[in-house]
């Protein structure tokens, strides 16, 4: 039998899971639309910012990224690499998997405005995120769930991160971060450029697919902490919630699972906007780089494209509106678009009418 400490919870129940626990009958009462209630500020998300990968090798994945996206680096935060997405300063850092992890996107790096970490931690509190020590290691993320933490680098940048109800990892940030030191990661040296122009001209980024165990608990979580709305539904049960360009989405699918999670949510994929979007033309490409077609959709390895046509039936065009993805030497999974996709019907998935 487990003994009961003094808060009335298993001992060694860690504060993160009660914080949690705690929560879920909030979400599950929350109106769907509800930006802000009971008087609290919905975080004033800008767009999406930056995201951390985690793989086996950082100079390899350095100079695949570099190869595929002319991608030149922007700071050096220790052993992790931050490479520039676009003219900046939005980026991308590459580090060390820790031993026994898997490959993967560690978090979603969203901008802020008017940023300020310790407002915005008190914002987060208003929507029961709760200041925490942060995961232990990289796979105890869902016992941080609800919990926010402070990670201070060289150069006296506070980065900010939370974990949602499901486990996922955020970090909030200025618009102004550029993955380098300084109060806001502003200060960067001159970027390091690539070996070479790459094979596609990235923009920006477009959006995040996330797995989670309950998708309509993490949609209206976001929904209420963000203050933002469902931009397109890619399906019945698959809403895109934009992030506030009219371009830029979160999405959150999986199951509808009750209670609390059994294991934390997974960010599937990213996915960038480029210049010159065309189908033919990035598929030879990929292929002359070394890539392969994927023929199984339940077989992706490394080094592997494939086109998913979204059909009306998933919001799309009526004869399909073409996804693109390849993954990278981990297996980590990147989505290219064209700037006018916002996760709608049309050819180019541009066609989000107003939700209402």
């Amino acid at each position: 039998m487990n003994k009961i400490g003094s808060s009335g919870y298993p001992a060694g129940f860690s504060r993160g899971r009660r914080n949690l626990l705690a929560a879920l009958p909030v979400l599950a009462l929350s109106p769907w639309g509800c930006a802000a209630e009971h008087g609290t500020v919905p975080v004033a998300v800008r767009k999406l910012h930056s995201f951390r990968i985690r793989v086996q090798d950082v100079a390899r994945s350095v100079a695949f990224y570099q190869d595929v996206f002319g991608a030149p680096v922007q700071a050096r935060q220790g052993d992790e690499v931050a490479l520039r997405v676009g003219n900046g300063p939005h980026y991308f850092t590459i580090g060390p998997a820790a031993p026994g992890e898997a490959p993967s996107i560690a978090h979603i790096g969203l901008s802020v405005a008017e940023f300020d970490v310790d407002a915005v931690q008190e914002q987060l509190r208003a929507f029961g995120v709760e200041p925490g020590p942060g995961p232990q290691s990289p796979a105890d993320r869902l016992s941080a769930g609800m919990t926010c933490w402070v990670r201070e680098r060289p150069g006296g940048t506070r980065d900010l991160y939370f974990a949602d109800v499901e486990g996922l990892v955020y970090l909030l940030s200025s618009p102004l971060d550029c993955g380098g030191g300084g109060v806001y990661g502003e200060v960067c040296n001159a970027p390091e450029p690539a070996a070479s122009a790459g094979l596609f001209n990235l923009i920006d980024y477009n959006h995040f697919t996330n797995f989670t165990g309950n998708r309509e608990r993490a949609n209206d979580f976001h929904k209420r902490v963000f203050g933002k709305n469902f931009q397109a539904y890619q399906g019945p049960n698959a809403p895109v919630i934009g992030v506030g360009d009219g371009f830029q989405f979160l999405m959150y699918t999986g199951g509808s699972r009750q209670g609390p999670p059994r294991n934390p949510a997974s960010i599937n994929h990213v996915c960038f906007t480029m210049a010159g979007f065309d189908v033919d033309n990035i598929l030879a490409q990929l292929t002359d780089y070394g890539f392969s077609a994927r023929l199984d959709p339940a077989d992706t390895r490394p080094l592997m494209y494939w086109v998913s046509m979204r059909m009306p039936d998933r919001g799309g065009f009526e004869s399909g509106t073409p996804e693109v993805y390849f993954s990278d030497p981990d297996g980590i999974r990147v989505q290219l678009q064209d700037p006018a996709y916002c996760g709608g019907g049309g050819y180019l998935g541009e066609d989000c009418p107003p939700l209402g």
